[in-house]
């Protein structure tokens, strides 16, 4: 579903190489059928503003990102960390998410610099998701992300519009899901990891997941 991969390009630094896949991600922006008339003049007046900043000082995308979530746990995109504080056994929980990954064929490699709760990895798991598989995931997501999306909005930073989409997505998951709970039985928390995990910008169709075979 380009949809997330889109969200969740925007979501990440924005580096020298984001900046210059933003008229690719536009393009992508235009050309999805997942994507909803008002998410479309979402992300494309959010573009515009990029856009904007670039031509005036390209490196205070970079620095406005990390003001924002590397400076303020409140904005951390790691989704445990609203969902349950801080805790020192931080472990178990990542290990829950990943195993709940595995299940749907992904596998986050050990030198990965990212854990499994940061948002933009999640959007990419979401996007390799059909429809039922999504909305089981992330309809479980809707109260963690409602938090983050007010924290942002409070700060007036302009990515709270991006969790503002993901959030109405999980709403409408939400409203429609049965009464099953996607998210792994979480007892801890991870800290908060301000890793640089960057992965490669393809707009090309997503990879399938490697699924056993099922009757």
């Amino acid at each position: 579903m380009m949809f997330y991969r889109i969200v969740s390009s925007l979501l990440e630094y924005p580096n020298a190489e984001l900046r210059a896949a933003l008229p690719e991600i536009r393009a992508a922006v235009v050309g999805a059928d997942d994507i909803s008339p008002e998410e479309r003049s979402a992300l494309a007046a959010l573009l515009d503003q990029f856009d904007a900043q670039c031509l005036q000082q390209p490196l205070a995308l970079e620095e406005e990102y990390v003001r924002t979530f590397d400076m303020v746990p409140e904005h951390s995109l790691h989704l445990t960390h609203h969902l349950i504080g801080e805790d020192k056994n931080r472990g178990p929980a990542l290990i829950d998410l990943g195993e709940y990954y595995k299940e749907f064929g992904l596998n986050i490699s050990e030198d990965a610099k990212e854990i499994p709760d940061y948002l933009p990895l999640m959007m990419e798991f979401v996007s390799l998701l059909d429809a039922d598989e999504a909305r089981l995931f992330l309809s479980g997501w809707t109260k963690v992300l409602r938090q983050l999306r007010v924290n942002l909005q409070e700060a007036g930073s302009r990515y709270a519009v991006l969790i503002e989409l993901i959030e109405a997505r999980s709403q409408l998951l939400a409203a429609s899901a049965e009464q099953v709970d996607p998210t792994p039985d979480i007892k801890t928390d991870p800290l908060l990891d301000d890793g640089d995990f960057d992965p490669p910008v393809d707009w090309s169709s997503p990879p399938a997941l490697n699924r056993p075979c099922s009757a």
